[in-house]
């Protein structure tokens, strides 16, 4: 039983369960402070955050680069790589309490975070079986949302209670992934793929829909994550404290819910999973632009969060419709199409935001319900030749 355990704990899905780990406690507390810290102490306005986020989201526009990356060193230890610079950015970022200063570290932070992001969507849809994606998927997202719980229950103790300078809990935070990510190269065995991965860029007509689908997922998700969030402290007057406890709640229904929802996308399939989120991301849009209570905000700030969970099903329907031999290119090639708009859209929306809040919720209405008219078109089975319900005349490259 022993020997077992411990081969388990040195498998791909050990790997991936320790990924889950390191990666929320180094960004989810760079994430919950970010918007007092900014405030407190560099004096941001929805211009400055507009453009930190701008600047955040240019690694991700980037992210096709991973494949060149990869010609040099393999796709594991570049997780690690990438996991490590996560760790370092947040750890200095309680350094350089300036405008200059954070964006800077902020542009640290962001490659190592965009780049393992690329790297472990990759690596999990090469180890995993499609049959056992979705629910295994699930899985990864709970044990993240718990390890975000003990970040966030520790976070809030150390603020309201020992009241712990930013300075502190950034570097903590930082070192701590930064460790783990030493530990995932020096420990781990190099887990080989089923099949070699392309080295060079592949954006393929076939998978026309998965783009789409991938842009506005990007644009919608700017609004959510820059100005939902920013709204509970600007004009709600949120403390760092009371927003950590609306991520603690955030996650406790990811940890009880996440595998539960990777197991519903089996069973329902992609289109009515997709569906689902983007019918429930609409009412929450429209509901943000009008809403004047603090707790009636706040439990749409919940509420937004919960739907994400359903984005499992956009991954599942890629592993579904592709070739396995492009998973590491096209997830570099994904996290850009999902970044193009997510470049534009923060700095773009907040010169919007101060003419009108309502204005850039009503903008992110809009997105949802290009999402949702692209989602009727995922076939109930998809499969490769079946990418598309509808415009498979438009898919004509030649071995695709």
């Amino acid at each position: 039983m022993r020997a077992g355990s411990s081969t388990y704990w040195r498998s791909s899905t050990a790997l991936l369960i320790l990924m889950s780990i390191a990666m929320p406690i180094a960004f989810n507390t760079w994430n919950v402070l970010l918007n007092n810290f900014v405030v407190e102490r560099a004096a941001f306005t929805g211009i400055e955050i507009g453009i930190l986020h701008s600047l955040r989201e240019v690694p991700g526009f980037i992210a096709f680069t991973t494949v060149f990356v990869l010609l040099l060193i393999r796709e594991q230890t570049f997780a690690a790589l990438s996991l490590a610079m996560l760790g370092l950015g947040v750890a200095a970022t309680g350094f350089f309490p300036t405008i200059y200063g954070l964006y800077f570290t902020t542009i640290i932070m962001s490659l190592g975070f965009h780049y393992f992001e690329a790297v472990k969507q990759s690596l999990s849809l090469q180890w995993l079986s499609k049959d056992e994606a979705p629910q295994v998927l699930g899985k990864l997202i709970s044990i993240a949302s718990i390890t975000s719980l003990i970040v966030y229950g520790v976070l809030w103790v150390l603020l309201e209670f020992f009241e712990l300078d930013y300075f502190w809990n950034f570097l903590i935070a930082g070192t701590i992934c930064f460790g783990l990510a030493i530990v995932m190269w020096l420990i781990y065995p190099h887990f080989k793929s089923k099949t070699p991965q392309h080295s060079h860029i592949v954006l393929r007509k076939r998978y026309w829909l998965y783009y789409a689908l991938t842009f506005f997922a990007g644009a919608r998700r700017q609004i959510f994550i820059v100005f939902a969030a920013f709204l509970m402290v600007e004009k709600f007057g949120y403390t760092a404290a009371q927003v950590t406890i609306l991520f603690l709640i955030n996650y406790a229904f990811n940890w009880l819910l996440a595998e539960k929802i990777g197991a519903l996308i089996r069973r329902i399939g992609e289109r009515n999973a997709l569906t689902i989120e983007y019918v429930g991301l609409i009412m929450v849009f429209t509901a943000y632009a009008y809403v004047e209570n603090a707790y009636l905000a706040a439990g749409l700030y919940v509420i937004d969060h919960m739907f994400f969970a359903l984005y499992i099903a956009m991954s599942t329907y890629f592993q579904k419709i592709a070739d396995p031999a492009d998973m590491a290119s096209s997830a570099g090639v994904s996290f850009t199409i999902n970044h193009i708009a997510a470049v534009i859209v923060p700095a773009a929306l907040g010169l919007v935001w101060i003419i009108s809040n309502a204005a850039v919720f009503l903008i992110g209405t809009g997105f949802a319900v290009c999402s949702l008219l692209l989602a009727q078109n995922v076939p109930d089975r998809p499969a490769p030749g079946n990418e598309v319900r509808i415009g498979k005349t438009l898919i004509i490259e030649e071995g695709a």
